[in-house]
């Protein structure tokens, strides 16, 4: 017999605003305890010692994981000038100082050069596998790590201000897989100095901003009932991108029991063709039915395809 699961079925997003010094691991199973929720899975984690916004996809939610995890994501930090740390953080002990602080003007020119497709090798320690082993657990038993570099994507690079002579507050917009701590680094490096991250916070990631989010004491401090009611974003949160494809109850029907759709008269032509103008390279639609979501499906010429059902009830 199949052992039951436990927690309700709670199907949707929670925005958390995580603390510092709280792993996502750690803030993904409190609010899984907080709410009794069923399942649940984070949108993309963020170290220990960054704040900010941590999707948390409950339920049916969790099979839309991966659209959050390469969406967008928007990050405000600081930086301290003239030290060079082993983690490209303030957890690490300084291992290289620098008297170089560099003026507005040359960093303002410089950020140019950090735009669009980069190369960039992830700091040690980071949760990269190399050889099925952690980067930071293999760094943090002394071993010199060698990690390749890789492209990571940079919408905007914005200097925000600079507090005093040693510290500077910036603004990045990126693609998935880019690490702050590394960008920092790098820029640094290309001022003629060294520095590292003191302050890290996420204020967006795709749809999901401080707007949405909540911190996990004002969670706690709710009932569960309301804490479901009043922050719940839907499972189509993470699929803005995706074009949405309506569909009649048979037709729904026939996508949840494994059969393929075709749709073939005129009518079905303009639905198919509003969903062609804004499908994405891969022909992935939402599937809607009566405004609820079917699943994610295929559009394959005249043909509707199942990739994953929402097993709503």
């Amino acid at each position: 017999m199949a052992r039951k699961r436990k927690g309700q079925p709670i199907h949707g997003w929670l925005v958390v605003d995580k603390p510092e010094g709280v792993t996502s691991t750690q803030a993904l199973a409190k609010v899984r305890w907080l709410l009794n929720a069923e399942k649940a899975g984070h949108g993309g984690t963020l170290d220990p010692l960054a704040t900010g916004i941590l999707p948390i996809a409950l339920g049916e939610a969790t099979k839309t994981v991966s659209y959050v995890m390469d969406g967008t994501k928007v990050y405000r930090f600081t930086l301290k000038w003239g030290e060079r740390t082993t983690t490209d953080d303030r957890e690490g002990p300084v291992i290289e100082r620098s008297g170089v602080r560099p003026a507005r003007e040359r960093i303002d020119s410089a950020l140019g050069a950090f735009l669009g497709d980069i190369q960039q090798v992830p700091p040690q320690f980071s949760a990269i596998k190399i050889d099925g082993e952690r980067a930071y657990d293999m760094a943090r038993e002394g071993e010199t790590v060698e990690l390749a570099a890789r492209t990571v994507r940079i919408d905007r690079f914005e200097l925000v201000s600079l507090p005093d002579g040693d510290h500077a507050e910036f603004e990045v917009q990126c693609g998935k897989g880019t690490y702050i701590r590394a960008l920092a680094r790098d820029l640094a490096v290309a001022l003629g100095t060294v520095a590292h991250v003191t302050l890290l916070r996420r204020v967006r990631v795709g749809r999901f901003g401080l707007e949405n989010a909540i911190s996990l004491d004002d969670l706690a401090a709710l009932e569960q009932g309301a804490a479901v009611e009043r922050l719940l974003l839907p499972i189509e949160t993470a699929l803005d991108d995706i074009p949405a494809l309506a569909l009649t109850d048979a037709e729904a029907h026939r996508l949840k029991h494994g059969q393929t759709v075709t749709l073939l008269t005129r009518m079905d032509r303009e639905r198919l063709k509003d969903v062609r103008d804004h499908v994405g390279g891969d022909g992935t639609a939402l599937a809607l039915c009566s405004g609820k979501p079917v699943g994610l499906v295929r559009v394959e010429g005249a043909e509707i395809r199942t990739v994953r059902l929402f097993n709503i009830s």
